[in-house]
């Protein structure tokens, strides 16, 4: 995908960490510049209390687009402090884009935040409202206003892309409940955003997608499993499923394999997967493997087969 991107914009709304940090460093190594937006800074930290920050994002992205990794661009990272429930922050960033580009291709809305606010394995009335409806707002309201305020700008240009990501398929969701009903609708509106998006882009000739990576090694699960990306397989004698885990950064390559897809309209309203397309696309992970959790999350592990990732990646 050598520079497949350049001269190409992107905002990536929500890229302090996890896979909206892998997916910046991805589009900028592909050659884009890329806005990684977030509320952490080196100043100021926010709600969720981490220690990555949008400035490191950027840098990582830099380097990235610097040819510091396999792929060889010219891609650019700018950080932006934003809170994406503000809509006077948001309609700035965006004006803030327009000036200095003219122009948005890609917006990636993975804004969330909302793990700490989820209380796993309690019935609606036994979790908290105030957590439960402010989840709500960080995982969907986020994503709604970020469109309304950056879409008039996409537009303007036919073939540009908008991916919401978000945690499992319309397939998986639809027919499993996710340990909370406020996670549950969090996780299952942002595909039917992707969808109704990609009704009214379409007129426009751009593309929406909804897009989840398989069981993610971001850092906050990292730290859950007491391990560090370098010896991550460590974690497999706590949960041996384990080992069918992608890095930040599968998610980010599915992401630049549909924005350099000429054909990339033949996905509009989809739900998909980082497996998925890497099978596609054919791209890998930084390990060279091509993890597909999802078909193995229900065929082996939720199965009771024994722990096996064979053939999954």
């Amino acid at each position: 995908m050598t520079r497949k991107l350049e001269g190409k914009v992107a905002l990536v709304a929500g890229s302090t960490r996890g896979a909206g940090r892998g997916i910046a460093i991805e589009l900028g190594a592909a050659g884009a510049t890329v806005y990684c937006t977030g509320r952490s800074t080196r100043a100021q930290r926010s709600e969720i209390n981490r220690p990555e920050t949008i400035e490191e994002t950027a840098e990582l992205v830099n380097e990235a687009g610097a040819g510091g990794g396999t792929v060889q661009g010219h891609g650019k990272g700018i950080a932006v402090q934003v809170d994406h429930l503000d809509l006077a922050q948001v309609k700035a960033l965006v004006n803030r884009i327009e000036r200095e580009q003219g122009r948005l291709d890609i917006l990636v809305n993975d804004i969330w935040g909302g793990d700490f606010l989820t209380e796993w394995h309690k019935p609606v009335w036994e979790h908290s409202l105030e957590n439960g409806l402010h989840l709500m707002r960080l995982a969907i309201d986020t994503h709604i206003i970020t469109s309304h305020f950056a879409l008039p700008l996409l537009i303007k240009k036919p073939s540009g892309l908008v991916v919401e990501l978000t945690d499992g398929t319309a397939e998986y969701n639809n027919t499993h409940y996710r340990l909370s009903m406020y996670y549950d609708q969090a996780k299952t509106s942002v595909i039917r955003v992707a969808w109704a998006l990609a009704q009214e882009l379409k007129p426009h000739q751009c593309t929406a997608v909804a897009l989840t990576p398989g069981w993610l090694r971001s850092e906050q699960m990292l730290d859950n499993y007491g391990v560090t990306e370098a010896n991550w397989r460590q974690a497999t004698k706590k949960q041996p499923h384990f080992v069918i885990t992608e890095t930040p950064r599968f998610v980010g390559r599915a992401v630049a394999a549909l924005a350099a897809d000429p054909e990339v309209a033949r996905w509009n309203g989809q739900s998909l997967s980082s497996g998925q397309l890497a099978k596609v696309y054919g791209f890998t992970d930084l390990d060279g493997s091509q993890p597909d959790a999802w078909p193995y999350v229900v065929e082996v592990q939720e199965a009771g087969k024994p722990a096996d990732a064979t053939g999954y990646r």
